[in-house]
């Protein structure tokens, strides 16, 4: 993809998530509204160099938003899965969050929330005899996961190639073997499977921070 036609996605994704923003400034206090009332949408989408800025400052209110966190319990108590280190079960976890909500919040726009360690456990691959090892983060984490995941999604979706299909929304083994049979039907004979090893445990963390930093810029 160009960089020209990803920061075009990019523009007219901002556009279509106006409104969502405008609900949040709206939420905001009367002090805070005073920016809200002088802050020109228009003069934003002239710079895209902008964009990045203005999501960077109001990223965590956005996610830390009743409605977001609310969905964000949903999706997890909707896929159940065991509870991690600290031996909180989905079932617990309402009460938990009715008792905790605000210190939860103000921890992390403080800085000062801290993730539990995740819980260790393996599941066997297709290999007979060898294990995937995976990470089981508690239940309170995956929520504010969640809600992370919930507003960054129709950020970068935007900018993925349309060839990718793992672990995307509405994307899945299916839909890449469908185009893997549109492009043998289109003339090409080679189809390469891979899977890089240990991909996750050498991933450069902070290339992949500074790309995530600035969205625009994850097609150059």
């Amino acid at each position: 993809m160009k960089v020209t036609e990803s920061r075009q996605k990019f523009r007219g994704n901002f556009k279509n998530r106006q409104l969502h923003i405008e609900d949040y400034l709206q939420m905001e206090s009367a002090e805070q509204k005073e920016y809200a009332e002088v802050f020109d949408y228009g003069k934003i989408t002239e710079k895209s160099g902008i964009i990045t800025d203005y999501w960077t400052d109001n990223l965590l209110d956005l996610i830390m938003r009743k409605d977001n966190l609310n969905n964000a319990y949903k999706r997890v108590k909707s896929n159940k899965g065991k509870g991690g280190i600290d031996g909180m079960q989905v079932d617990e976890l309402l009460h938990y969050l009715r008792e905790n909500r605000e210190p939860l919040i103000q921890e992390i726009k403080e800085g000062r929330y801290k993730p539990n360690p995740v819980r260790r456990v393996e599941i066997p691959k297709e290999t007979k005899g060898e294990f995937r090892k995976l990470g089981v983060p508690t239940v309170v984490d995956r929520v504010i996961q969640q809600a992370i995941t919930q507003e960054l999604t129709p950020i970068y979706e935007e900018q993925f190639s349309e060839n990718g299909f793992g672990f995307r929304p509405k994307r899945g083994a299916h839909d890449a073997l469908k185009q893997s049979q549109k492009n043998v039907n289109d003339g090409y004979v080679y189809v390469v499977d891979m899977d890089l090893e240990k991909f996750f445990d050498t991933v450069c963390q902070s290339k992949l921070i500074e790309v995530c930093r600035e969205p625009s810029k994850m097609a150059e």
